[in-house]
């Protein structure tokens, strides 16, 4: 199993690294810095460095078929590379920081709007949650809340359950079309002091502070029983998918 590196220090932009397999589906790495695309936040991007100088361009991060197995995925053919090559994986870390920063203000959200989440993406200065609610929230309220929750710059942590431990405070679970990540028998908390708690994966900031001002940018009725809330950092400007 690869040492996934994000997993421990989501702050780690870089590392060295041995080439373990190459094929039409990506590069295989002993130990990456590298997120794969899980749990609602997109797979990291960057770069394959050889210490001869040559790079290969990574353009999306994603898991493979295998528990443990991430697939690096090239821009182009990575003829030069083989097994046993040592190389440098080096993350678009300015990306990296926005969707981490995206993500824990995500988890915020929830933590605000008290009802299950049904659907949710993190995106590069964007994000959105779905919630099972039949009344649209106020939009300058919850910005007003959301705002005043990042400047209290509460720290982040993480501590890990069993599965059995997760399967008997089901609670902990708010999102219901994203189940938090199993497969090894044991689940990673993230703990946003006196806010929030719930299982996840992804790559968060330190501290909610970190997040800086974002704004509600809308929110829509998708159904009688379904509302999506849409949030940006100011001058955000990917796209929003739905």
């Amino acid at each position: 199993m690869m040492e996934a590196l994000f997993r421990a220090d989501a702050y780690a932009k870089s590392c060295e690294a041995e080439v373990l397999a190459v094929d039409g589906r990506g590069v295989q790495l002993d130990r990456s810095v590298f997120y794969p695309e899980g749990g609602g936040q997109p797979g990291d991007t960057g770069l394959l460095r050889s210490a001869d100088g040559r790079e290969l361009r990574i353009t999306d991060t994603r898991k493979g078929a295998q528990p443990g197995e991430i697939l690096h995925i090239p821009a182009e053919a990575a003829d030069w590379l083989w097994p046993g090559l040592r190389v440098t994986a080096e993350i678009d870390w300015a990306r990296r920081h926005r969707l981490m920063r995206m993500h824990t203000c995500l988890h915020l959200l929830s933590a605000i709007i008290i009802a299950p989440v049904t659907g949710g993406q993190v995106g590069d200065g964007y994000g959105r949650l779905d919630f099972d609610l039949p009344e649209t929230p106020d939009k300058d309220e919850v910005n007003e809340k959301l705002n005043a929750l990042v400047r209290s710059d509460a720290p982040v942590s993480f501590r890990w359950i069993t599965d059995t431990e997760l399967d008997a405070h089901p609670e902990l679970v708010k999102t219901m079309s994203v189940q938090p990540p199993r497969g090894v028998g044991r689940v990673r908390l993230v703990n946003i002091e006196g806010v929030d708690l719930q299982p996840c994966g992804g790559t968060h900031v330190a501290r909610i502070g970190e997040i800086g001002a974002v704004t509600i940018s809308k929110i829509e009725k998708k159904g009688r029983q379904n509302r999506r809330v849409r949030l940006e950092f100011p001058g955000a400007t990917s796209s929003h998918a739905d």
